[in-house]
């Protein structure tokens, strides 16, 4: 059997096409997910998903080759941050989504800036979308030194101003034709605020236009096995007693959410970050969702934090700029 769940014969129709929709591209994707799992993030019958788990096993004792390409998606992407690294696993893997949200002042900006100077030093381009006047091509070329290899970090970044759900479209509709061989990440901060801009878009459209980013950010990542970063604001979610959604005036309690959900995000490739701060240097942080709905083998999906002074020189101008 192919490693690629997508060239499994035996796997129905309708099967690998939730299978791609969800993210999942290889059986090593599925390793670990029982069955009630598979059926309730596919979508599928509870039958359907243990038939994929029993084709997608490999025989005992026989290794399943892989290709570089493969050897490198699997390659985790530490940063500066101990409990992020901590609370996604050991790291970000290559050719996955991170959404970081939180509440302005937290340090998600100082992560982000962190994983673009990761690929930079590596000779890697990144794409840096900003959606809400935020920084500047000059703030983020200060997250190098000066010097000659400075300027060659900085012709690294692809810089790009969007405000509107317009833009965020035209540039969406584009991004697989221009990423190249050497782009390695995509950063989108506050990717929530050009919705914000038109309150008045109806809720079938936003739901339309948000499984167009979805589908993109998809295959940005299966084809082009590029690592997408997302900033997203925070946003106030009422709730009644048994957690379910209200109303400010049938709310019991009210919670702070990211502002656009999960609908954007290719569930089998994505991290769902949120950062809780109790202070300026300290705080919680809380994994929403990851890939598969697999958490730490502890089951925790909270990790406290603590900031020390080695995390800040490297952002500082940057930090400032945009809080």
């Amino acid at each position: 059997m192919s490693k690629r769940l997508l060239y499994c014969s035996s796997l129905p129709p309708s099967t690998q096409v939730a299978l791609k929709c969800a993210g999942y591209e290889t059986v090593d994707d599925l390793a670990g997910l029982s069955a009630e799992a598979l059926s309730k993030g596919l979508g599928i019958d509870i039958a359907d998903s243990q038939a994929l788990i029993t084709a997608t096993q490999a025989p005992k004792g026989i290794p399943l080759s892989q290709s570089v390409a493969s050897l490198s998606r699997a390659n985790l992407l530490t940063c500066n941050y101990p409990a992020v690294n901590k609370i996604l696993g050991g790291g970000l893997p290559r050719g996955h989504i991170l959404e970081i949200s939180g509440p302005p002042g937290s340090f998600k900006e100082a992560v982000i800036s962190d994983f673009v100077r990761i690929f930079v030093e590596a000779g890697e381009e990144v794409i840096f979308v900003d959606m809400q006047n935020m920084t500047s091509p000059e703030a983020i070329s200060g997250l190098f030194q000066t010097g000659t290899a400075s300027l060659d970090c900085r012709d690294l970044i692809y810089y790009a101003r969007i405000h509107t759900i317009p833009d965020l479209l035209i540039f969406m509709h584009n991004l697989l034709s221009k990423l190249r061989p050497m782009t390695g990440l995509l950063v989108l901060n506050s990717i929530s605020f050009p919705f914000q801009s038109h309150p008045d878009l109806p809720p079938s459209r936003k739901t339309a236009l948000l499984e167009n980013i979805r589908q993109t950010l998809l295959q940005a990542c299966v084809s082009n096995n590029l690592t997408i970063v997302v900033a997203s604001q925070m946003a106030t979610k009422m709730l009644h007693a048994d957690g379910s959604a209200a109303t400010f005036d049938t709310g019991i309690k009210a919670v702070m959410m990211p502002q656009l959900g999960p609908s954007y995000l290719p569930s089998g490739r994505s991290y769902r970050l949120v950062i809780a701060p109790d202070s300026r240097t300290t705080g919680a942080l809380r994994l929403l969702s990851s890939p598969g709905g697999q958490h730490r083998q502890d089951g925790s999906i909270q990790e406290k934090y603590v900031l020390v002074s080695a995390n800040y020189p490297p952002h500082d101008s940057w930090l400032k700029s945009m809080q």
